[in-house]
This record gives structure tokens, sequence and C-alpha cells, in this order.
């Protein structure tokens, strides 16, 4: 092991140390390190299903390694579709010796020649090169190769990602947010947001986002309550996914029922203005999502999110049409009209139908 190397395990092991070990597997024998502050290593092993702190855990150590050297390489690897030789040649030192940064998707359902070859890897992990294997815990297999880096073999670290079910995991998903972008949130304000967002950790985090983007000073229950008043019952985003799916006569419906259990009109924009947004940056783009997440500054599952909603039949002249009628509703739910239930009644029509109002 190379002295770098050397030197970011023991960075890991002071760091967990540090930590109460909350979310350690049973019996390893490896730092366990807090998905919001990862440290790189020959080997990281970032378990557990809750995919939004996986991929938080391994951008952290992407950024970690990118200031250290702009020059990293960044290579992924399906190890469920895994040709054999993969491993060694993307770790190996290429002819000006830059960093390598392998990440590899899918552990929990590898194929045989995966695990041989990982098995055999973490005996020797190549000099310069950092490997993030991703096990979700969906299955057992895979299961000799986690035991194995568990006890101590390549000089791995483990940072575990464990589901969060409960409000007080989700509450402190949340704090988590504030804290990180140095915000402070009420209380109250912070009960209300996990309340609004209790069946799905991605859009939480997009709401808490927003929020820390959106607002100058401290956010209180009163801003989370314009944002996001009525989304318990039914939120901006039912509403937006099923107009932007095109259920015209679903989607209005929606629109009816979140203004009736009191959602404000501004959130409501805000959220078909952020999907669309993100919709057409992804729009045209090829490749890998974990690659286009990395060069439009996104999470993966943004970019899947994104690409799902693309193939409601939308084109360049329906975004673009879409978009328009977005940036219009914003400005009358926001003042310029007397009449905001309309603004939004007609944006939603444009979004679901694809066609100008009216025709």
């Amino acid at each position: 092991m190379s002295a770098a190397a050397g030197r970011l395990v023991t960075m890991a092991a002071a760091s967990a140390r540090s930590s109460s070990g909350r979310g350690a597997a049973k019996g390893t024998a490896i730092p366990q390190l807090p998905w919001r502050k990862p440290q790189p290593a020959p080997i990281v092993l970032v378990s557990g299903p809750e995919e939004v702190c996986a991929e938080r855990a391994i951008a952290g150590i992407r950024d970690y390694l990118k200031a250290e050297d702009p020059a990293l390489e960044i290579t992924d690897v399906r190890a469920d579709d895994y040709v054999a030789g993969t491993l060694l040649g993307v770790t190996s030192p290429s002819l000006f010796g830059e960093p390598r940064l392998v990440r590899v998707s899918g552990v929990e359902k590898c194929s045989d020649a995966f695990l041989a070859e990982a098995l055999a890897y973490i005996e020797a992990p190549q000099e310069g090169a950092t490997v993030i294997l991703r096990h979700t815990g969906a299955s057992v297999r895979g299961k000799k190769l986690l035991d194995a880096i568990r006890g101590g073999t390549g000089g791995g670290v483990e940072v575990p990602c464990p589901a969060i079910k409960n409000d007080r995991d989700r509450e402190s998903f949340a704090a988590g947010e504030f804290q990180q972008a140095g915000r402070r949130i009420a209380p109250k304000a912070l009960h209300a947001l996990t309340q609004a967002f209790s069946g799905d950790l991605t859009e939480l985090a997009s709401a808490c986002q927003q929020l820390i983007q959106d607002v100058e000073g401290d956010i209180t229950e009163q801003i989370v309550n314009r944002y996001y008043g009525g989304r318990v019952e039914t939120n901006s985003f039912v509403v937006a996914d099923t107009a932007i799916a095109g259920r015209y006569g679903e989607a209005l419906l929606a629109l009816r029922h979140a203004l009736d259990s009191g959602a404000d009109p501004v959130p409501l924009v805000a959220a078909f203005a952020m999907k669309l947004r993100t919709m057409a940056r992804v729009a045209g783009r090829r490749g890998a999502s974990r690659q286009i997440a990395q060069e439009l500054k996104m999470a993966d599952w943004q970019v899947d999110r994104a690409r799902r909603d693309l193939q409601a039949g939308w084109s360049e002249r329906t975004l673009g049409l879409a978009i328009q009628a977005i940036a219009r509703a914003d400005a009358e739910v926001k003042g310029a009209s007397r009449d905001p239930v309309f603004a939004l009644e007609r944006m939603v029509t444009v979004v679901a139908t694809r066609r100008p109002f009216g025709t």
C-alpha cells in the first residue's frame, strides 16, 4: 500500500473512532464512516439500501480526490454485466501515473467473473487507485466479498447507508442538509417539512435544497408552509408528475385537491419549473446516467427520473412550450394576475396536453 493510501486509511480510522458507530456492520474490522463525511481508501464499501445517501457518499469521495488531483481518472463498472479483466485494467497505473477512481455498481447482483476478480484484487489493491463497491443489501450475492472487505482485507473502509424509515430519521436527515449548508431551520419548520415529504427521501432532499437556494436567512415554519402547504394531502410534485405524464384529467383533479388542501400557488409552479428544467438539461444527452450527472452537477437519480419523464412523449418543441407556460404562470401567481388559480390551470393544461392553451 502506498504512503498516500496508508494516510487515507489512518484518517478514515480516526474519523470512525470519533463517530458513534451507528449503522456499523456486525463483526466488521474496518472503519465505519458517516456518509456525509466519507474518506477515500484503496477499497470503499458503500453498503445499504438508501440510494440518496449512497450517491452523496460516492460523490463526496470523488470530490475529495479531484480536489487533491484534478487529473483523476474516473471509470464506472457494472458488476452484473462484467467483462473479465476489466477491474485490473482500469486500476492499473497509466503512463503518467494519474490517480484512478473506479465506481462499481450492482455488487448485490454481481457475476461470477466479477466476484472472483474482486476477491483477488482486494488482496493486493493497485497503488493510486480507489475502488468504490456499491452493495444495496438487496440480496446476499457477493457476501463472500463483503465479508473479506469487512474482515480487513485490502485496507478498506465502509460507508453504511441504512434505510431512513421513521420520522426521527427523516428529521435527522433534513437537519443535516441545512447544517451542512450552514443554514438554520426552526424545529417546527423542520417537522413540517419532513411531514410534507414523509414518503420519498429524494423529494425531501430536493425540497431542502430548494429552500436553501431560494430563501435567505433562517427557514421558518411560515416559509415551509408557503412552499409546501398542503403537501401532506396532495403535494406539488404529484400534480407536476401527473401533468408531465400526460394524464390531463388526473392532473386537474390533483391540482384542485392540492389547492383545496391549502397548497400555495408559488411552490406549485416551482415544482413544475424544477422538473421541466431538469428534463430540458438531460434531453438529447447520451451516455451513462452517472456520467451525465457528473457533467451537469446533478444526482444520478435526477438524471434517471428526467429520462423516464421524457419518455412520456416529450420533444424539444413541447419542452419549450411547457417552459414558457411555466414562466408565465410563475409571474402571474406572484402578482401579475388577479386569478392565480386560472394561471395554474392554464399551466397544467399546456404541460399535460403538450399544446398551446385553447387549441
